[in-house]
């Protein structure tokens, strides 16, 4: 990993780890899979953190630049898939 995750400096700690958390999953939703009930519940602690759409849309463009994962393939497979399915992507 030669990137770093988009983080703000006025998030605490605890933000900051449930932030990096979401960016790992989606992570893993690429590299070996991820259930999809794990990965909603990361992502709407994401969400708790970064209520702002915007605001979302800039972080993961930026992880996404960063990475080449790209976190809006997998919120969207997950929010149409079943809570015991397993995500995967490619």
């Amino acid at each position: 990993m030669d990137y770093s995750y988009p983080l703000l400096p006025e998030w605490t700690t605890e933000e900051m780890i449930d932030v990096v958390a979401f960016f790992e999953a989606v992570e893993q939703a690429y590299e070996k899979g991820i259930q999809q009930a794990l990965f909603m519940a990361k992502y709407k602690r994401f969400k708790e953190i970064v209520p702002s759409q915007a605001e979302e849309k800039t972080l993961c463009k930026q992880y996404e630049k960063g990475s080449g994962y790209i976190p809006y393939h997998v919120v969207k497979l997950a929010k149409a898939s079943e809570p015991n399915r397993k995500l995967q992507l490619k």
